[in-house]
């Protein structure tokens, strides 16, 4: 599944898109793979495997997982600069 997503990916820097408003402090598991460019699926997986960071707010059946936009900027650019160093 990851390399048919890698595949459809134009090549190029790596970066969140612009459609995210700049008050959003936090994303929905949605819309933080929307702005990921990733399936819901894969982002559930990279944040169960610990790759992307989150948050978990709320107890009982209230619980929610939010991603912090800078975090995920941070990681991003993490990302990128380990891709560009060949480290991966």
């Amino acid at each position: 599944m990851r390399t048919a997503l890698r595949g459809t990916r134009p090549p190029g820097p790596a970066t969140v898109t612009t459609d995210i408003p700049s008050s959003a402090l936090a994303l929905r598991p949605r819309e933080a793979a929307k702005a990921l460019s990733i399936s819901p699926r894969l982002l559930w997986q990279l944040t169960k495997d610990g790759h992307i960071p989150c948050v978990r707010v709320g107890t009982g059946k209230r619980k929610a997982v939010l991603y912090p936009v800078a975090d995920l900027r941070a990681w991003l650019s993490r990302e990128a600069e380990a891709t560009k160093g060949g480290t991966q």
